[in-house]
């Protein structure tokens, strides 16, 4: 197992980790299905360092899909922006980790999301600053599939195009499910990478799932535009019980669930 799937596996377990110690429930479906997007970012991609988590000169990374949180959080553990203790607090009373992000460059959280549609249009005005600071860092987005029926994200599409934001890249998490049901039958079978491409955006339709793929697929600048990279992936991905199963879009895990051992990664 290469160094890129370790971290994942360690970041898939985090998740359950994590959650399950809030003894609440939570939005776990959502936050499988990013962790490899997570982990290219993080540990192969971004220019960031834990042990200056405000300096000028770094990658940002905003969540617009805010729900995913527990993902964001067992990354962030991962890469030591938090230790055990701290990612712990997780939607305990007081705690500064709640169901959604709450900025803290302290912990590397850039921005707080929550309310769909809004990361995209926090993203583009970083964009735009450090373009026009002249610092040559990117902004990565990541959106999830049904958060793209939010108008915002187009107006901000539209607004990415036309400032020739070529340091910004949206990464949308394409599992076919939203917390009303798939997709399909909120919204009906939305072609994104087409719509991405018609907004002027260099894009990519990839396996959300495939580490080399997507940070591949992330390192490529062919033109001067904004990119838009499609990745489809599983909601629940890694343990059989939440796989495509969106009673796990919020949910509690209990201890029976634990000792059952459908959260073993053995077979993963």
């Amino acid at each position: 197992m290469d160094k890129l799937s370790v971290r994942a596996r360690s970041i898939r377990n985090k998740i359950i980790e994590v959650g399950f110690n809030s003894n609440q429930s939570a939005h776990y479906g959502g936050a499988l299905s990013m962790v490899e997007i997570m982990t290219s970012l993080y540990f192969d991609i971004m220019n960031h360092d834990h042990l200056q988590p405000n300096k000028l000169c770094r990658d940002r990374f905003i969540l617009s899909k805010g729900h995913g949180v527990l993902a964001y959080i067992a990354t962030l553990y991962e890469a030591k922006y938090l230790n055990k203790k701290q990612a712990y607090t997780f939607q305990t009373n007081g705690s500064k980790f709640i169901a959604h992000p709450v900025k803290n460059l302290d912990y590397g959280i850039e921005t707080s999301s929550g309310s769909l549609g809004q990361g995209l249009p926090f993203a583009v005005g970083i964009a735009e600053a450090l373009m026009r600071k002249k610092i040559k860092n990117r902004v990565y987005v990541l959106c999830g599939d049904g958060e793209c029926n939010e108008g915002s994200i187009w107006e901000s599409a539209m607004l990415a195009k036309s400032r020739k934001l070529k340091n910004l890249t949206v990464i949308v998490d394409k599992n076919n499910y939203q917390n009303d049901g798939s997709t399909i039958d909120v919204s009906g079978s939305l072609n994104l990478f087409d719509i991405f491409k018609a907004f002027g955006f260099e894009t990519y339709e990839i396996d959300g799932h495939d580490l080399k793929t997507i940070s591949k697929t992330l390192r490529r600048d062919e033109t001067n535009l904004p990119k838009a990279i499609i990745c489809n992936t599983t909601k629940g991905k890694g343990f059989r019980l939440m796989e495509n199963n969106n009673d796990w879009h919020h949910n509690k895990i209990t201890k029976t669930m634990l000792d059952s051992g459908d959260f073993d990664l053995n077979e993963y």
